[in-house]
């Protein structure tokens, strides 16, 4: 990967984005790390050190993320990769007749608007310049029913069909979209899903014997994005070992 290239990241605080994060620090990249979670967000920089952008960002907030080039500096608004991978699960794994309402459109809102907001508002320059990647988390939940996950599979079902049309759209151009759809995975997703229930979030892991690590998910990332140009790793399913 050319060194200097700038990385605007989603949702970088913590789990897959803190991994893709390091990952991308490593290779040469500047880097924007965007969160609504400051303390840990800062931390982060401050582990990266130079070439790292500590950015609070709600991406729920049409507003912010619209405006969300013209508050980085000059220097970083060139964007080279978006990775989208802010999203959540909180008051999910419920049947759907039997959870809230509130929560089900708050999961839409993040994992599937919000991302629409940040691609919305990036993708335009990258177009203009003639280069760029964007790297969509999703989730192999967008293309298997799992029941009990409604809101959180359309949410997944929306960013893998959002990929493929934005990746038609886009066909005539330079420009790559990477969809990786990971399966179980190591990240806090669990306890924020259980409202910060840490024992109830290990009992969850535990029942499937092995996970993916964040740090698995960040090189399947860099493997994609290390590709030559005219190398385009569509679409990404990652399982545990032991699942299927």
């Amino acid at each position: 990967m050319e060194p200097g290239r700038i990385a605007f990241v989603t949702g970088a605080a913590s789990g897959i984005g803190r991994a893709i994060s390091r990952s991308l620090h490593k290779a040469g990249c500047r880097l924007v790390l965007a969160d609504r979670q400051k303390a840990p967000l800062e931390e982060l920089a401050a582990e990266l050190g130079e070439g790292a952008f500590p950015f609070v960002l709600d991406i729920n907030d049409g507003a912010a993320v619209a405006g969300c080039l013209d508050a980085l500096p000059e220097s970083l608004r060139a964007v080279d990769i978006l990775v989208n991978n802010a999203g959540h699960d909180i008051g999910g794994r419920t049947r759907f007749d039997l959870g809230s309402a509130d929560d089900w459109a708050a999961i839409i809102e993040t994992n599937l608007i919000g991302l629409m907001r940040v691609t919305r508002a990036i993708l335009p320059g990258m177009i203009e310049r003639g280069r760029g990647d964007i790297l969509n988390m999703s989730s192999i939940s967008a293309i298997r029913m799992v029941p009990d996950q409604a809101p959180y599979s359309a949410s997944k079902a929306g960013v893998h069909m959002l990929s493929d049309i934005i990746r038609g759209e886009l066909a005539e151009t330079p420009l790559r979209v990477i969809e990786i759809m990971p399966g179980l995975t190591s990240t806090n997703i669990v306890t924020t899903r259980l409202r910060g229930d840490e024992e109830a979030a290990r009992a969850y892991f535990e029942r499937f014997g092995m996970a993916l690590d964040p740090e698995d998910i960040a090189r399947c990332a860099m493997f994609a994005l290390e590709q030559p140009p005219q190398v385009q790793i569509a679409q990404m399913f990652v399982l545990p070992t032991n699942r299927w």
